[in-house]
């Protein structure tokens, strides 16, 4: 591809070629082939490196999966999720989630991130075949992106908690992550574990590995984490079933631990002028409660509706004005989702690794509330699998 030494000029610019960013371009395009799109991706062109990069296990939610069908990016090796099982470690409180109750295939799928990735290219590729002016270049981190001039600049560079260039509004939780897969003696098939411990939530979750062959989130303080990376695997497996307990028996292997910090970061605006912010680049949440890639992934769904509509039907004399109004609306259109996810994750993240007493008394009664309240359990399954309209 070009290396963008010559001034170009496109309808929409999308910076950043991550899932949403390839997301974004494929469903734009799906719709509406002819726009003048050119899209900045840092990774190369072939997928050599992908294949052996980020392997940790992603939770999509259902919604997801019915937006990725549309543009055939699914991918084949997944892990259904068909049960969740929420309780706090020593502590009164749980409550049971099933896929009967909400009369859906599965209540979340698990996928290895780069498997997203590379499916999701494949899908754009296959689109591409059918947009004449669709402008997929790879670029080095040096390259001058200020030379294209663009009618709407899409910002999907996404990106993690701490390594990002832009700081707006959040928090920092203090908290690490360590993931890994773990090999465990009788789990039960499509069984997810959201285990809340003094230092914040274990997740156990399924992989297409085979039922034994769990995804493992385990969210702790930084220094805790740190250390339980350096344990041998013996003692690491000795903590983790301390911790966890017996419910589904012995731990017996453990493989690829990796730490990512946590925290909160988001835009209070995610549109100014010609320009907006998806993904990553717009908010990067907690992992407590899985929605971080499903809200983008919704981001990118509903701006690719926004952008076919200035582009399929506007006149060059309406620029710039069609691409702000469209955009201001795209923004509103998507506050209460935002708001609302945000905020759950927020929450959760914070009330679940309190140690006071109180505190932990109400997250007990909430549990039990949650178990006992169907249609509040239904309420906030709903709003974790599809978002908020």
């Amino acid at each position: 591809m070009s290396s963008l030494r010559n001034p170009l000029s496109c309808d929409i610019l999308i910076q950043g070629g991550g899932p949403v960013g390839l997301a974004c371009a494929a469903w734009t395009l799906q719709k509406f082939p002819d726009p003048k799109m050119i899209l900045l991706d840092r990774n190369s062109a072939n997928d050599d490196d992908l294949v052996s990069a980020d392997s940790r296990g992603i939770a999509l939610s259902h919604g997801s999966k019915l937006l990725l069908d549309t543009i055939n990016a699914w991918p084949k090796d997944f892990a259904q999720i068909h049960r969740v099982h929420v309780s706090q470690a020593g502590r009164f409180g749980r409550a049971l989630m099933t896929r009967e109750e909400l009369k859906q295939d599965a209540l979340g799928h698990i996928i290895r991130y780069r498997d997203i990735h590379l499916t999701l290219r494949k899908a754009l590729r296959a689109i591409q075949l059918k947009s004449p002016h669709f402008v997929w270049e790879h670029i080095h981190k040096d390259a001058q992106e200020s030379q294209i001039h663009a009618k709407c600049i899409v910002h999907a560079e996404g990106g993690l908690f701490k390594t990002q260039e832009w700081v707006e509004s959040g928090r920092d939780y203090d908290q690490s992550a360590l993931v890994g897969l773990v090999e465990v003696e009788n789990a039960e098939p499509h069984q997810a574990w959201e285990r809340f411990t003094a230092e914040g939530p274990l997740a156990v979750l399924p992989s297409h590995y085979g039922a034994n062959i769990l995804n493992l989130v385990w969210c702790g303080s930084p220094e805790s984490s740190q250390h339980r990376l350096q344990l041998s695997d013996t003692d690491f497996l000795s903590e983790l079933q301390k911790e966890f307990g017996s419910r589904i028996g012995r731990f017996l292997k453990i493989q690829d631990r990796r730490l990512y910090e946590l925290g909160l970061n988001f835009r209070k605006e995610i549109t100014k002028g010609n320009e907006v912010w998806i993904g990553n680049a717009a908010q990067t949440l907690h992992p407590v409660a899985g929605q971080g890639l499903n809200l983008g992934l919704r981001d990118a769904f509903l701006l690719s509706e926004k952008l076919v509509e200035v582009f399929s039907g506007s006149t060059e004399e309406q620029f710039p004005a069609d691409v702000e109004n469209v955009l201001q609306s795209y923004a509103q259109s998507r506050k209460a989702d935002r708001t609302t996810t945000i905020g759950l994750t927020d929450f959760m993240a914070r009330v679940f690794t309190s140690s006071l007493a109180p505190i932990v008394m109400a997250r007990g009664l909430a549990l039990s509330a949650l178990q006992w309240l169907p249609p509040v359990k239904t309420a906030l399954a709903r709003q974790m699998m599809f978002g908020r309209r």
